[in-house]
């Protein structure tokens, strides 16, 4: 994995390309990546007893939470899933099966194991689809007709004549593909033809609704036989939906269902945001029990515990689970005190100001100026932004957040798509053109909205 020559140091400075600030965050997830390379080179008797140390981020939304955890994630090339715990009150006493959170895991790592064995095997794909396009456009010849056309004593000649007559043929054919020379050449290939979509069966059970729908659609899939038909399509369209069907064929299934589990089970990472929306208050009647119900069915998929998923048995004992939410209300020590124990990291998240969203705007990889800077230029259009400008966005959004709902960060997606609007729109009929963005383009395009409070309040 990645992460396995990285330390903390450098895990950091990757999310630094990212993220603004948050150095307390960013430090406890480097950590806790690093402890699962510790972890795994220690002693094998120790290696199970050593738990993740979970992690719960506390701050306002738009701080960098959630793009922490997927950085992370990325960086480690591990199963990540984001779900917000909020979801499983959603429906009657307790909501959506929370297992489902395990499965929904696996089947995200199983499709990238998948996906990875595909490109492995992608080039001897490629091989066979090569060859079989070349039976289509020249079929083998029947040698056995060549043979007995012949005398009895020039047959064998006859037919080695007729075999080097069409090796010659294949391989002029095979230089005229490769070099793109019967693209335009019309083929018929036998595909498989789609059934459709399946009607959705639910069964309510202890697996779980969404486990069943899943295998009721599987089983019915399987009891009817796949229809195949011919289809007339141009070479290069035959040759990837043969490089697909055969890179389908080449990759084994079973070695990649043990990996994905393997994966999701030493370094899955789990991100449950908005984890206040399941904490109770004072209050032992009503909704606050739905929650503390939630919170004690999370309970042993964070502690540890076997999900049964359609592709076996998984452990979630080294699941690294990574909560968050804004604590307004409520604090984390009004979590069960089981739940408590098994998040034994806090990490405060600072507000952004005036100061961050400058950095923002301009430092991170995909900043949000060079982004808006690259989608224009693929209208040929040049835009400019002045260091003025980018610190008038940024007073306007810290400005905008104090007068109404702080949403943080992405409170300058709202401002910059606003400011930006009329030159989205004419954009293809500006071609070749140049745009300066100073702060008086800025302040012209959003005065008006800023000062009325109301408009404020609907439009930024």
């Amino acid at each position: 994995m990645a992460s396995n020559d990285l330390t903390p140091k450098e895990i950091v400075l990757e999310l630094d390309k990212y993220i603004i600030g948050q150095n307390d965050a960013k430090r406890a997830v480097a950590i806790a990546l690093r402890n699962r390379w510790r972890r795994q080179n220690v002693s094998p008797e120790l290696m199970d007893e050593i738990a993740p140390k979970n992690i719960i981020m506390i701050g306002p939304t738009g701080v960098g939470k959630t793009e922490i955890a997927r950085r992370l994630a990325k960086i480690d090339h591990s199963p990540f899933l984001k779900i917000e715990a909020s979801k499983f009150t959603e429906v009657g006493y307790v909501g959506r099966d929370v297992e489902s959170m395990i499965r929904d895991l696996v089947e995200l790592s199983v499709n990238r194991v998948k996906q990875e064995e595909k490109e492995n095997v992608i080039a001897r794909a490629r091989e066979i689809s090569e060859e079989r396009i070349l039976d289509v456009l020249l079929p083998p010849r029947p040698l056995e007709r060549t043979a007995m056309e012949g005398t009895s004593e020039h047959a064998d000649s006859a037919v080695y004549e007729t075999m080097d007559q069409q090796a010659s043929t294949r391989d002029k054919l095979r230089r005229l593909l490769r070099e793109g020379r019967l693209d335009e050449r019309f083929v018929e290939l036998e595909v498989a033809e789609s059934h459709g979509q399946m009607p959705m069966i639910e069964i309510f059970s202890s697996s779980g609704v969404e486990d069943m729908g899943l295998n009721i659609k599987e089983m019915l899939g399987n009891l009817f036989p796949q229809k195949k038909k011919l289809r007339r399509m141009k070479v290069p369209e035959a040759m990837e939906i043969i490089v697909q069907e055969e890179a389908q064929r080449l990759v084994d299934l079973d070695k990649v269902t043990k990996n994905a589990i393997e994966r999701v089970e030493q370094s899955g990472i789990i991100f449950l945001d908005e984890i206040d929306k399941i904490v109770g208050g004072e209050s032992s009647h009503g909704p606050d029990v739905s929650r503390e119900g939630v919170q004690r069915d999370l309970l042993p998929i964070v502690e540890g515990s076997t999900v049964n998923t359609k592709y076996g048995m998984v452990r979630t004992d080294h699941i690294l689970f990574i909560a968050a939410g804004a604590f307004s209300s409520t604090k984390p020590s009004d979590l069960i005190p089981e739940m408590q124990g098994r998040f034994p990291i806090r990490v405060e998240l600072d507000s952004l100001g005036r100061e961050e969203f400058v950095r923002i705007l301009t430092e991170p990889d995909n900043a949000l100026v060079r982004q808006y800077i690259e989608m224009m230029a693929t209208e040929s259009v040049k835009i400019v932004f002045t260091p003025d400008a980018v610190a008038e966005i940024s007073e306007m959004a810290a400005l905008v957040n104090e007068r109404t709902e702080n949403i943080g960060a992405r409170r300058l997606y709202t401002v910059m798509e606003t400011l930006l609007d009329e030159i989205s729109f004419e954009a293809p009929d500006m071609k070749g053109k140049e745009v300066i963005i100073d702060a008086g383009y800025v302040r012209d395009k959003l005065n008006d909205i800023i000062e009325d409070e109301d408009l404020t309040r609907y439009i930024l």
